[in-house]
């Protein structure tokens, strides 16, 4: 059986670098994911978001 879930690319919504790699149910969360995660160019904490 296949998996249902999709690999997916955090992006810093400040710096614009892309941090985390990590997947989602896409039939569970079919809107884009914003989390906050540390940027380690920006140094702190700030919100990410899925990028394509």
């Amino acid at each position: 059986m296949a998996s249902k879930r999709t690999k997916i690319t955090l992006e810093c919504t400040e710096c614009k670098m892309r941090n985390y790699d990590t997947t989602k149910n896409k039939k569970e969360h079919p809107d884009r994911i914003e989390t906050k995660k540390f940027c380690a160019k920006c140094h702190r904490h700030t919100m990410h978001k899925e990028s394509k």
